[in-house]
């Protein structure tokens, strides 16, 4: 939570479950686990591992339901600990085969509609939340374009992302889009959706997993959001905690606080925090 409101404080959009994978499921609960004696630990995540000869060591794939693959949001799991998860749901080729087995086994979450909620904001109401936990209070500033003509009037940075194009309350005459957020003008910069697409990103707080590390440029599929649908760029490490990518062709909406995953075929090489 803290994490979250510190991402909104600083103009990023944050994304809270691949922080509690990184420190709660595959952190804290390992080191619980080990203390109990316990040889792996177990999710619902739909993924899968794997021992790869070509690597020699466990890899995370995508699951068999690729429509649930959450292969993206686990890219923080140290790679020793690979070997010692299981994803019981990763080999299930839909979410029905797995109510299946939860109404044969009697299980009171059987029908349990999907959520998508963050966990600690159940009415997905995250502006109020921040409102009500922090110091993130609504600040007025100006909406502008890109020669910085004033077009209308905002009530806090952190009610807007890059890409956004419902809410802004302008009235343009054609759709427009969030393409920038200035903390230090506390200024929304409005363009044409042609704006929001980006050539390269950088990121950092990395993570590798099939490989020890990015020792030489590659060529792969990058995925920069939970729903997007991955594409192909070429990453080379720029400094020790930093990795450029740069895309065949421009992405749309590459967003500071979210992740980027990077995939080998159907395996996750690694990934980073967008910044």
């Amino acid at each position: 939570i803290d994490d979250f409101i510190n991402c909104y404080d600083n103009q990023q959009t944050p994304n809270p479950c691949i922080e509690c994978n990184r420190y709660l499921k595959f952190g804290s609960m390992y080191e619980k686990a080990k203390e109990l004696g316990c040889e792996y630990i177990a999710t619902g995540h739909y993924a899968k591992t794997e021992y790869s000869e070509k690597y020699g060591r466990y890899v995370l794939k995508k699951a068999n339901n690729i429509a649930k693959d959450q292969s993206y949001v686990l890219y923080t799991i140290p790679k020793e600990l690979l070997g010692k998860v299981l994803f019981p749901l990763g080999e299930f080729e839909s979410k029905d085969e797995v109510r299946k087995v939860a109404r044969e086994n009697n299980l009171k979450v059987a029908s349990k509609p999907d959520s998508e909620d963050i966990c600690f904001i159940p009415d997905g109401d995250y502006k109020k939340f921040l409102e009500n936990n922090s110091n993130i209070k609504p600040k007025e500033g100006n909406i502008v374009n890109s020669k910085g003509e004033i077009l209308g009037k905002h009530q806090g940075l952190y009610k807007y992302t890059i890409g956004q194009r419902k809410g802004l309350g302008l009235a343009m005459g054609h759709p427009v889009f969030v393409v920038d957020i200035i903390p230090e003008t506390n200024q929304v910069v409005i363009g044409e959706n042609g704006d929001v697409f980006s050539e390269r990103l950088i990121c950092n707080r990395l993570n590798f997993m099939s490989i020890e590390d990015l020792t030489e440029p590659m060529h792969v599929k990058a995925k920069i959001r939970y729903n997007h649908k991955g594409s192909m760029c070429t990453i080379r490490k720029i400094d020790e905690d930093l990795v450029e990518a740069v895309f065949d062709e421009p992405v749309r909406a590459v967003t500071k606080g979210q992740a980027v995953v990077f995939y080998e075929d159907d395996h996750v090489l690694g990934g980073g925090s967008i910044c």
